[in-house]
């Protein structure tokens, strides 16, 4: 599905009418003009508009100067914009600046769209614009509409566009007859629903239709199909595929190559005989996904899914096994984003591992589960803690930047809640020998200014795919309980 860039119209009304300002044509010059809040969200944001100019106003430059001194990610993302600013304005004169400054060409951060070739216009006069009574005072919002009013009154040949991430300020624009619009660029996914799910079932007549010229074979207690036919080239790699009946086959597919692919079919984990620390699958994507977690092949592997579906059981259980029993990992480290779902209790004294244990209650719960069967009875199991609390660590996301995991177990939990860059960050951090899991719900998100379309979760999985050594997995079934299953579906 096309990417709809932010420059572009917009979508229909329930009425079938443009979001369009009427009287104003869809093609021709656009002049955009910027929030603050859309360069703290993103600092390259001068930089995604194509052939079509960009209006700072005097407000957003000062706005972004009382917002730069701080370690949060929205200060840095300042720092970075004012550097972009100040790289552009080097020897440039008053005359270039009123005329407006050439954006350049060649920045690489469009992610395939076309380079930036329109101006970057400063406010370098006061433009005269009447606000309505009912807009008094000097807020920073009014004085971006008043602004953005002005133009367009002065250039009627030009669709002028106000680009905010803060909802009440678009609405306060329709109210006066400004056209504006979210920013869209950061935006992964036009949709949600559309989200690759990593698994496909087969059609009922498949086998009638690439059955011809399939080759199987068998390596040690492993089984290979080799398929061609016109079903391969919706087919990624390392996606699970399954046939929709109590008898048919659960595959993943291992290697694409043009017209043909080989499918190797998967271990079947909800048999007891093959439970992994006690665990088995109780359902065909739970079944997936312990395939995913314990295969060597795969690096990366990104897990979606409601609450009670599972998600931090299985990856936990799956580092488990790959720790202490076969020993490829040396341990397993579980990290999350320190954001509370109510009021913040303040101050945490103690290690980074005390610090962090009231945001890991998931961990401990998950390992009661994991360990309440081990014989041995109280002693044992306090036993059995004590080894693996050695064998697992808990780290926090604000240490991560610089650092190297070799041979590590590597679980993000809540990842919904981190932004592109925070993701890209920490999937940086994996050296030699290391697995990651991300495991998420991003109908939860807690982080301000992130949705479906814009969380890190999305954007790992939709850029991950197709990468012969990552693999993903939508879990959509709750097995925590009766109750807590009944309060998703009803509440």
């Amino acid at each position: 599905m096309k990417q709809r860039s932010v420059y572009e119209p917009g979508p229909t009304t329930a009425s079938g009418e443009s979001r369009e300002v009427k009287g104003r044509p869809r093609s021709g010059r656009r002049l955009f003009v910027l929030d603050t809040n859309v360069l703290m969200h993103d600092p390259a944001a001068i930089f995604r508009f194509e052939e079509h100019d960009v209006f700072l106003p005097m407000v957003v430059l000062e706005e972004l100067d009382a917002h730069k001194k701080g370690l949060s990610e929205a200060s840095r993302n300042v720092r970075q914009v004012s550097r972009f600013l100040d790289e552009m304005m080097k020897d440039a004169t008053k005359e270039q600046i009123d005329k407006g400054l050439q954006l350049p060409s060649g920045y690489s951060g469009n992610h395939g769209k076309k380079s930036s070739t329109g101006r970057l216009f400063f406010q370098t006069r006061q433009l005269s614009s009447v606000l309505p009574e009912g807009l008094p005072g000097q807020g920073g919002d009014n004085l971006i509409l008043a602004q953005t009013l002005a133009l367009q009154n002065e250039y009627k040949d030009a669709r002028v566009i106000l680009v905010s991430k803060d909802i009440n300020l678009r609405i306060k624009a329709a109210v006066v007859g400004v056209h504006a619009e979210d920013y869209y660029s950061d935006k992964t996914l036009e949709d949600y629903d559309v989200l690759y799910s990593g698994m496909a079932a087969l059609p009922k007549d498949f086998w009638e239709k690439h059955g011809n010229d399939m080759r199987s074979w068998k390596d040690a207690d492993r089984t290979f199909y080799e398929i061609s036919g016109p079903a391969v080239k919706d087919w990624q790699p390392n996606q699970g595929l399954f046939e929709d009946s109590p008898q048919g086959i659960e595959g993943i597919v291992r290697k694409i190559s043009d017209a043909t692919a080989t499918i190797e079919l998967l271990r079947d984990y909800r048999n007891e005989r093959h439970n992994v620390w006690g665990l088995t699958a109780r359902n065909r994507e739970q079944n997936f996904a312990l395939n995913m977690l314990l295969d060597p092949e795969i690096d990366f592997v990104s897990i979606l899914g409601p609450a009670g579906t599972g998600k931090t059981l299985l990856a936990l259980a799956a580092g488990l096994m790959q720790t202490l029993e076969t020993n490829r990992f040396a341990e397993i480290i579980m990290t999350r984003v320190t954001i509370p779902l109510g009021e913040d209790i303040g101050f945490l004294p103690g290690t980074e591992e005390e610090k962090m244990e009231p945001w890991m209650g998931a961990l401990m719960d998950n390992l009661e589960v994991l360990t309440g069967s081990q014989e041995g009875g109280n002693w044992g199991r306090a036993a059995t803690n004590d080894l693996l609390r050695n064998r697992i660590k808990i780290r926090s996301l604000n240490f991560m930047r610089g650092r190297t995991f070799l041979n590590r177990f590597l679980i993000l939990d809540e990842a919904q809640n981190l932004t592109p860059k925070q993701m890209k960050a920490l999937i940086t951090r994996a050296g030699p020998g290391t697995k990651l899991a991300c495991i998420g719900n991003i109908a939860q998100i807690d982080t301000p200014y992130l949705s479906e379309m814009t969380s890190g979760l999305t954007y790992a999985v939709n850029r991950m795919r197709g990468w012969q050594h990552s693999g993903h997995i939508t879990l959509v079934r709750g097995e925590r309980s009766r109750l807590a299953d009944f309060a998703s579906d009803i509440l």
